[in-house]
């Protein structure tokens, strides 16, 4: 398992406990570093599906408090990683940016 890898796995895990409990400190500092830095290591076939998932994350999250008992919770835990992968996905265009300009 590479750096990247774990990475990643680390930044979902603090996305989903930043949704589920509140006090959790300074929540969304620590989302939007981990997204930026795991963007880093997303390989170049996977940019897309990377883009999309923080689209759609960022639309389904608010739809989600509707379901009894539960729904507040997995509406959070969704906009949590929604913050994740759009700090993603601007390194992930950052770095696409300066793949396609550099020389």
């Amino acid at each position: 398992m590479g750096v990247g890898k774990i990475i990643q796995i680390v930044a979902v895990l603090a996305a989903v406990v930043a949704g589920l409990w509140d006090g959790f400190p300074e929540s969304a500092l620590v989302i939007a570093v981990l997204g930026a830095v795991a963007g880093w290591f997303v390989a170049a076939e996977d940019r897309h599906r990377v883009l999309l998932v923080a689209v759609a994350l960022s639309v389904v999250s608010g739809g989600l408090n509707a379901i009894p008992t539960i729904g507040e919770y997995i509406s959070s835990v969704m906009g949590s990683l929604g913050s994740l992968y759009a700090a993603g996905s601007i390194t992930v265009i950052l770095v696409a940016v300066y793949e396609k300009l550099k020389p």
